[in-house]
């Protein structure tokens, strides 16, 4: 009986995913391609994991466990640049699954905003995140957890693995300056 709940659910997390991805405008992307590390929150603490799919976005997947429950997390994120491809803040919507010892099993949304910095000249993502979930099944029915999130960078990458398919595949070449060039103090 679980399995056609559990299935519905993935389901709707996935539409959800797909759809919340697209809702934002453009910005720079991030300075990686692949991270993950660690998630700190009040109450759990678990895994994170980010992959690149398009230029500013990403999908990241949770696994957190609690005192009472375990879970698992599948979010889009949209990523925006503050200052340049270094300081991003974050949007993005998902869904998660998990058990908990009390009440068995639940399920619910995901909503995501948050702040991550990729550390100049080591392969570090620090993030400080907000992530409001709506459950079902579950003795909470709204959650409003914080976490800090350190990630290990382990493919450092401007591209995506999808420009090539929905784009030309080719690097654009640079504009030719023309006049001579002038330096910080040449007017």
């Amino acid at each position: 009986m679980m399995l056609p709940f559990a299935l519905r659910i993935i389901r709707l997390l996935v539409v959800l995913a797909v759809s919340g991805a697209g809702l934002a405008p453009a910005a720079q992307a991030q300075k990686y391609h692949t991270a993950a590390g660690l998630r700190l929150g009040k109450n759990n603490y678990g895994l994170t994991v980010q992959q690149k799919i398009f230029n500013k976005t990403t999908l990241e997947g949770l696994g957190l466990v609690g005192s009472r429950e375990v879970s698992a997390t599948l979010l889009a994120e949209r990523h925006f640049g503050i200052l340049g491809p270094s300081l991003n803040y974050y949007l993005g919507a998902g869904g998660h699954l998990g058990r908990n010892k009390d009440t068995g099993g639940f399920g619910g949304f995901d909503a995501l905003a948050g702040v991550e910095y990729k550390v100049a000249f080591i392969p570090l993502v620090l993030s400080l995140d907000v992530k409001p979930t709506v459950e079902i099944n579950s003795a909470d029915w709204a959650r409003f957890p914080t976490a800090f999130s350190i990630r290990y960078v382990l493919i450092k990458d401007k591209s995506s693995v999808f420009d090539g398919l929905f784009g030309d595949g080719k690097k654009k070449k640079a504009k030719p300056r023309s006049g001579p060039r002038k330096g910080l103090f040449d007017w």
